[in-house]
């Protein structure tokens, strides 16, 4: 099985299908192409009018999510749509809160299929968030004097 992150974004929800042709026009066809939109190009994207700011926005957040956590994009999308759209909010989560909310939204929209976030799968996710949460980071700031030395952000997994 490939990783999320490694195949080109396709079958999109219907609410996303003009962001989908303004991406794919722009050449952006790969979910880590999508979470790397800086918000100059967020903003020419948008002035196609064909794509929503808004809906480019969710797109990138769903993106982070399938990149940072290699969560399906599917999974992601239903996080986002369940008001926790970043990784720090996922951290922020109790299992019982994520699969409460999750299993609101998918109620609500009558999918009438078994729930896909579980006790197991909200804690599996939420470790994975916390996981990001915790990297050790390394800072040497760059104090004002002559010799060379530059600031360095290290990130070390744990």
């Amino acid at each position: 099985m490939t990783s999320p992150t490694t195949q080109p974004f396709k079958d999109l929800p219907q609410s996303f299908r003009r962001e989908q042709q303004e991406l794919l026009r722009a050449g952006i066809t790969t979910w880590p192409a999508v979470q790397a939109i800086d918000e100059l190009q967020l903003s020419r994207l948008a002035k196609s009018g064909l794509a929503s700011a808004r809906n480019l926005k969710r797109l990138r957040g769903i993106a982070t999510l399938v990149c940072a956590l290699d969560l399906p994009p599917q999974d992601a999308a239903l996080l986002m749509h369940a008001g926790i759209a970043s990784i720090p909010a996922l951290a922020s989560c109790t299992p019982e809160r994520l699969v409460r909310q999750t299993g609101r939204l998918e109620r609500s929209l009558g999918t009438r299929r078994q729930a896909v976030v579980d006790l197991n799968v909200a804690q599996d996710w939420i470790n994975r968030a916390k996981q990001l949460m915790n990297l050790s980071l390394i800072h040497i700031s760059e104090p004002t004097r002559q010799e060379a030395i530059s600031d360095a952000v290290v990130c070390v997994k744990k």
